[in-house]
This record gives C-alpha cells, sequence and structure tokens, in this order.
C-alpha cells in the first residue's frame, strides 16, 4: 500500500512522516528527492543556471537556495518555470523508488512526502492522500518561528500553495497536528490498525 503524505508549510508534516516510519513505514521525501536533482553534474541544475542566470549559484557551483528563492517566491511565472525544470525530474526519481520498494516489500506502507502534491496534480500516483492539517493562523505563527521569516514573507510562502482548508477538504485521511505530540500519535496509531498494518 502506498499513500502521499502531504499538508501545508509548517503544519508538521515531518513529524508525522517520522511517527510512520518508526512504525515501519517506508518513507520517500520530495523535498530530499528535490535537493538531489539539483546537485552540480544533474541536468536540473544546468537547465535552472541557464534559465536563471549564474547568480543563483554558489561560487563552487551548487545551488544557491536563498537567492533562486527571492526570484521565485515573488513572482508567480519564475515559480512556474523553475516547476517546469525540476517537477519532471522529481516525478521521475520517486515514481522510480515507490515501484522498487513496493517490488521489495509488497506488504509494508510506503509513504511519499509531497509538499505540493495537490499543487502538482499527483493525486492519481496515491491510493490515498494524508494531510496533515493546522489552521493557516497556527501555520503563520509556525512559519515565522520556525524559519525567523517577516510576518510579510511568510504570507508570500503560505499563498505560493493551495489553502490549507481545501487540502483539508481533498484528505481521505486527515491528521489534527494542532493539540499534544501524544493526540497526533493517537491519531497515526488508529490509522495503523485501521489499515491492518500492524
Amino acid at each position: 500500500m502506498n499513500i502521499g503524505l502531504t499538508g501545508g508549510i509548517a503544519t508538521g508534516k515531518s513529524t508525522v512522516a517520522k511517527l510512520l516510519t518508526e512504525r515501519g513505514a517506508k518513507l520517500i521525501d520530495l523535498d530530499k528527492i528535490a535537493r538531489e536533482v539539483v546537485e552540480p553534474g544533474q541536468p536540473a541544475l544546468h537547465a535552472i543556471a541557464e534559465r536563471f542566470g549564474q547568480a543563483v549559484l554558489q561560487p563552487d557551483g551548487s545551488l544557491d537556495r536563498k537567492k533562486l528563492g527571492a526570484v521565485v517566491f515573488s513572482d508567480l511565472e519564475e515559480r512556474k518555470a523553475l516547476e517546469a525544470i525540476t517537477h519532471p525530474a522529481i516525478r521521475a526519481v520517486m515514481k522510480e523508488r515507490m515501484a522498487r520498494y513496493e517490488a521489495e516489500e509488497p506488504d509494508r506502507l510506503v509513504v511519499v512526502d509531497v509538499p505540493l502534491l495537490f499543487e502538482s496534480k499527483l493525486e492519481s500516483y496515491f491510493e490515498q492522500v494524508m494531510v496533515v492539517y493546522v489552521p493557516r493562523e497556527t501555520q503563520l505563527r509556525r512559519l515565522i518561528e520556525r524559519d525567523a521569516l517577516t510576518p510579510e514573507e511568510a504570507e508570500k510562502r503560505l499563498a505560493a500553495q493551495m489553502d490549507i482548508e481545501e487540502k483539508k477538504r481533498r484528505a481521505d485521511i486527515l491528521i489534527h497536528n494542532t493539540g499534544t505530540p501524544e493526540d497526533t500519535d493517537r491519531q497515526i496509531d488508529r490509522f495503523w490498525r485501521e489499515k491492518g498494518l500492524g
């Protein structure tokens, strides 16, 4: 079985991913894959440098995420241009790993952590989609605290994603992450039992 794991920025997806892997799930993290596909020597990094210029590269040839982020978070067209380069590369790695894990251990849950699952229209890749939910005000506060952003910067990042209430509406499995860590843990336990995973 596989599930797509998503939520909004700063809703606690990493916490939920950890709880699932502690119970035996295999995790495919699209943020990690996104970093892998833009490492020096990768075709996607070359395409990014061609599209956005050498200014988005560090002196050692690696990607300067902060400079690229400043460009793409303030301009929708630029963000779409970046996604057109990176998304196909990320998807190819994701599909290859999902197929490999499912072939190696067909009975093990494969969890694919996809921050922009709905935005990228990837629902069809998964049997079910689990959404980690907190209200927008909580999301904004956590993001400001976690990344030391100004409220304006945090708002821009939230605006770059689908609204969390819409993600909540589309969820097959909803995890409320506003309570205590124990509350979240209990919800994962319940999911695990209901799916007969352990």
